[in-house]
């Protein structure tokens, strides 16, 4: 049985130097209210994308974003099967509940989102990092339903920290 979560947030993110360049990991909490919940078990497939920024900081103008990264999910249930699909691009991956899905999906490791050329060893930067339902993938009628509802936007706010670029670990 899946829990509620008490609200929708990052509860971890962090930025990891590796020898082919910068991941992320991050853990997630989404709160999936009953009507999401209840579209998934209809048949409709929900889409969640985690978006992911490094800015420099500038003094003297807006910061200066130097990559923005997005990993896109797609939740479906089968209901001859009886059980949930998680899709991430080519990839897919069948799981017995509900539940089961939602972990996988928000806990998220080593997704690589930059080279180690692209940022300078020494300088700080900003990372952000959020998750949220994207509705402008839902069917037409819901795009409709989901314009003014809060029961369809679901996301997380940005997390936001500084780190200091530098060698591998």
């Amino acid at each position: 049985m899946f829990v509620f979560a008490s609200e929708s947030r990052v509860r971890y993110a962090d930025i990891v130097a590796r020898d082919d360049g910068y991941v992320v990991n991050a853990d997630f909490e989404l709160d999936l209210n009953p009507r999401l919940i209840d579209a998934i078990n209809r048949g409709v497939s929900l889409h969640f994308t985690a978006e992911f920024q490094v800015e420099r900081p500038r003094w003297y103008w807006f910061n200066d974003t130097i990559v923005e990264r997005s990993l896109d999910y797609r939740l479906s249930y089968h209901t001859i099967t009886r059980s949930y699909r998680l899709s991430v691009g080519n990839l897919h991956q069948s799981f017995d509940t509900l539940d089961a899905a939602l972990q996988t999906m928000l806990r998220i490791r080593n997704w690589h989102v930059v080279g180690l050329d692209t940022l300078e060893s020494g300088v700080s930067y900003h990372a952000a990092v959020r998750m949220r339902h994207d509705t402008s993938m839902l069917p037409r009628p819901f795009q409709v339903t989901a314009i003014g509802s809060r029961e369809w936007n679901v996301a997380t706010d940005w997390l936001r920290w500084t780190f200091l670029a530098g060698t591998t670990r």
